[in-house]
């Protein structure tokens, strides 16, 4: 369906606007809506050590830096972060750039040459595509999470030229995690290279969230690291980790860092802040966690079709993309935001709604949610095909 066909049946989801900072709550059109649809898994974004930190880098330093890591734009608190980053992900080294879009961007660009390989997952995020679309490098694609398919894919590569394989380290809309033990194991059979994109697995799998790779305990077998900072650490920004000869390669040839600016000095404060936060409170990703297990049970409990999701992202599988849009208005509607996932995101027999946990979110919050999106599913024909579908001018909901 066109976005104006979705806004003339009064169905439209996105770009919502929020009047309030993002928590387990948020004011939309002045009401209190549950938010089940944000990526600040340890609930951050609010916490007065990040504002605070924010708020002093501003008085140090100003809004902003004018200009590119390259040239005028590289602060001594860039330094810091980047040390910090490399520290808490166990690399000798990180870059910072403006986005986590930009670190694949200028990463995937310019590590492999015309005559290598990119080797993709196909669920790979939208930024890890366009990466490699930039690239002069040869792409290839295997099923997700499919070992011998990634095989086939390695065997038919020339073995003296650079064979990245990029993965996701966890999927943002399956909520399931790459088998980056047998990846590793068939990157080293066939001299392959692994950058795990851990966007979704930072502040929420390893040691105190330390991600993917310390999940399995492989930091040393991957290559590149790559994370965010609008995910669980609350800010905007991304960064690459890895060892020092490739870094000083990608602040010389990563142009998505040559020719950008700088992120400002209250985001690179409010990452330090909250690094050190997540360390300082554990127990913060114990209680993310706890509320997964719980809410999956929920979940599945009510007769959704959770898929494959092992983590805090958890897809409600609809299989319909009218009755996800119809099920992501009715939910706001009463007082729940959820994310819609259509196609040509995926397939239209694999749309879903995006549900995401939080470790602030409550059991009453939990459950009242499960609640909504389970008496509105039974309303709107989700779990009976037979079960007729209101019509979307019924009641104007």
């Amino acid at each position: 369906m066109l976005p104006q066909q979705i806004q003339q049946m009064g169905l439209y989801p996105f770009f919502r606007t929020i009047e309030s900072e993002q928590d387990t709550v948020v004011k939309i059109d002045g009401k209190d809506v549950m938010m089940f649809g944000s990526n600040s898994y340890l609930g951050l974004t609010n916490h007065p050590k990040l504002k605070e930190a924010s708020i002093e880098a501003i008085h140090k330093y100003g809004s902003g830096c004018a200009g590119s890591r390259f040239l005028n734009g590289t602060l001594d608190i860039h330094i810091e972060l980047e040390e910090k980053l490399a520290e808490y992900v166990g690399k000798p080294g990180a870059l910072v750039f403006s986005t986590g879009y930009q670190v694949n961007l200028g990463v995937i660009s310019s590590i492999p040459g015309r005559h290598d390989y990119l080797i993709l997952d196909d669920l790979d995020h939208a930024c890890i595509i366009d990466g490699a679309r930039l690239s002069f490098a040869k792409v290839m694609k295997y099923s997700h999470n499919d070992m011998d398919s990634l095989e086939k894919i390695l065997s038919k590569c020339e073995p003296d030229k650079i064979k990245l394989i990029v993965i996701d380290g966890v999927f943002s809309m399956e909520g399931d995690i790459a088998k980056l033990p047998e990846i590793v194991k068939l990157a080293e059979k066939y001299n392959a290279n692994v950058m795990v994109d851990d966007a979704h697995g930072l502040g929420v799998l390893g040691k105190n969230g330390s991600g993917t790779a310390n999940h399995f305990g492989l930091t040393e077998k991957v290559d590149l690291i790559m994370g965010t900072f609008s995910k669980s650490l609350a800010s905007i920004g991304g960064f690459i980790a890895a060892d020092l000869d490739t870094i000083n390669y990608l602040k010389h040839n990563a142009r998505s860092l040559i020719f950008s600016a700088s992120i400002a000095p209250a985001n690179a404060a409010s990452v330090i802040a909250a690094i050190d936060l997540i360390q300082e409170e554990p127990e913060r990703i114990d209680q993310l966690w706890d509320n997964t297990y719980y809410a999956m049970a929920q979940l599945k409990e009510a007769g959704f079709d959770t898929g494959h999701s092992v983590t805090p992202i958890i897809p409600i599988l609809i299989r319909d993309d009218y009755k996800t849009f119809k099920l992501t208005k009715l939910a706001l509607d009463s007082g729940l935001f959820v994310n819609p996932v259509v196609s040509p995101a995926v397939p239209s027999t694999s749309s879903l709604i995006r549900y995401s946990l939080m470790a602030t979110h409550t059991r009453d919050q939990i459950d009242r949610s499960v609640e909504i999106l389970h008496t509105i599913s039974k309303k709107i024909g989700i779990f009976d095909d037979s079960t007729e579908v209101m019509t979307v001018l019924d009641g104007n909901n």
